[in-house]
Formats: C-alpha cells, structure tokens, sequence
C-alpha cells in the first residue's frame, strides 16, 4: 500500500472527527492524523485525487503534500 501525506487545516478535535467521518466512509482505508502539525498520512488504494476530493468534503483546506516512505 502506498503511504500518504496530506495538509488538511484541522484546528480542533471536531476537524479531525471530521476527517475520520470521511475516510470510514470511503472504506479501504487506514490512516493517522497529526492534528497539531494539521497532518493526515493515509495507506490506500484510492488514488491521490479521490483521497482528495474525500478530505475537501470536511470543509476544510486540504492538498496533498507527497508520498511518504514506509519506515
């Protein structure tokens, strides 16, 4: 699976709910949020784009930052 990196400007808990709510919609996903660095890394199959439009459905500004290499 391939790792991603994206900003998404999350300010408080209620914005990572947010981002949670979207991606258990999206199904086939796993991922982590670093809410105080405004971070979302995603494993996936979806492509970057649909990742994407799906983190934009909280509202919130959200752009793709680049691959992350497994550690």
């Amino acid at each position: 699976l391939q790792k991603h990196e994206f900003f998404v400007d999350m300010t408080c808990e209620g914005c990572s709910n947010a981002v949670t709510r979207v991606l258990h919609r999206l199904g086939g996903v796993s991922f982590d949020i670093d809410l105080p660095n405004k971070k979302v890394y995603i494993d996936s199959e979806h492509s970057v784009d649909t990742l994407l439009e799906t983190l934009k459905k909280t509202g919130k500004n959200a752009s793709y930052l680049g691959e992350k290499s497994a550690q």
